[in-house]
């Protein structure tokens, strides 16, 4: 039997998560079974591009020039048209769409293509409470649209599920969490050795390290983490920051180092693919996050045996035990966050017992293997559905 051809649609390459998991499943999908895709928009930026490492796994890949980020009704019809020309004339079984701008254009194309099985996964819905209710509203309405002929929705925390449901944006029979893996083998502090990082990287070995990896954009709010490290940093003479990232807000970020007097304290070490390695120099992983889905930064860290605080959005509380694995806090809670940082720095045996117990609880719950096989079972069932 020839193997099924499959079709990934995302927006964009860009260092992330949602394409990370993308990356991930069309790599590692049964190749006697399945003959994965994936389809993309040429646009990167400043969070760097995963479009060689995609072409160096040998992942035939599609680059659509019209798929871009932002609306423009001319380009996002012409995307729809060629996705939709290359279903049918690729004749895909399964199209598995991902983002916001290519799960809702890349759905509508598999509908107009006649694609059987036509699956989304949520990443972090294109909604939050933090849009113009007009944005918003018409956000759910595509989402509900797009909802109405999907097979399934894939969602990496529960809490998207139940915040689709109360969207009314499908039904619960659709929705199956499966969560956003990591590479747990490349994620083991075993591999590598605190000190020569910190060396590399100008952070004092003695120092308590605090730091975070992501994007320089509103969404993961890296100013209120400065407001943060500006606190800690009054109140502690050992500690050091350390921020893995780029974007957007870059220029702010310096100027709020130097005016949180926090510039000789922190090593901004701009866009990094070796994120394990990063992570092995940090003592405590702090995000700021006004809004989420899952962030696969968390069970990275915790993986790596650092304790985690985050603020309490999204699915990060399904993933973070309170006072076991790390702390919650809430958005813009400058104060209180810091007050648990400097908890964690005077308590390295409660850093220690968190980290133990981080990577222990991600074994069994962000394995690829378990995403994989997860994916696989869905598809299968799905095959079956439409055979009968």
């Amino acid at each position: 039997m020839n193997p099924i051809p499959v079709l990934h649609p995302i927006t964009r390459l860009i260092v992330g998560g949602a394409q990370e998991n993308t990356m991930y499943t069309a790599a590692l999908l049964d190749k006697n079974l399945y003959q994965v895709e994936i389809l993309s928009g040429p646009q990167t930026g400043s969070e760097g591009s995963l479009i060689e490492e995609v072409r160096a796994r040998d992942i035939p890949l599609t680059i659509v020039p019209e798929l871009v980020r932002e609306i423009n009704p001319w380009k996002d019809f012409r995307s729809l048209t060629e996705m939709a020309v290359s279903m049918r004339n690729n004749r895909y079984n399964i199209v598995h769409t991902h983002s916001s701008k290519a799960g809702i254009l890349g759905r509508f194309a598999a509908r107009l293509a006649g694609v059987p099985i036509i699956i989304h996964t949520v990443h972090g819905w294109s909604f939050h409470d933090r849009m113009s209710p007009l944005t918003r509203g018409t956000y759910i309405q595509l989402e509900r649209l797009a909802a109405s002929f999907s097979n399934s929705i894939i969602t990496v925390s529960n809490r998207d599920i139940e915040k689709g449901l109360a969207a009314r944006i499908g039904s619960r029979q659709q929705y199956h969490l499966i969560r956003s893996a990591i590479p747990l083998d490349e994620f083991d502090p075993s591999n590598f050795e605190h000190n020569v990082v910190r060396q590399e990287l100008g952070i004092p070995d003695d120092a308590v390290v605090i730091g975070s990896i992501g994007r320089f954009s509103p969404q993961k709010n890296p100013l209120d983490w400065i407001r943060i490290a500006g606190e800690i940093n009054r109140a502690a003479d050992n500690v050091h920051f350390l921020l893995v990232g780029d974007g957007l807000l870059r220029s702010e970020v310096e100027m709020m180092l130097k005016s949180e007097d926090l510039w000789e304290r922190t090593t901004l070490t701009g866009l990094r693919r070796d994120v394990p390695r990063m992570l092995s120099a940090m003592d405590i992983l702090m995000l700021t996050s006004l809004w989420e889905g899952l962030p696969r930064t968390i069970p990275q860290a915790m993986a790596m045996g650092i304790p985690v605080i985050a603020n309490r959005v999204g699915g990060i509380p399904e993933v973070i035990q309170e006072g076991v694995t790390g702390y919650l806090c809430q958005p813009g809670g400058i104060n209180k966050t810091a007050e648990v940082c400097m908890y964690l720095i005077n308590h390295p045996m409660k850093r220690a017992e968190m980290g133990r117990k981080g990577r222990t609880s991600v074994e069994n719950e962000f394995s690829l293997d378990v995403m994989i096989d997860h994916i696989s079972t869905l598809y299968e069932d799905l095959l079956s559905n439409i055979h009968t």
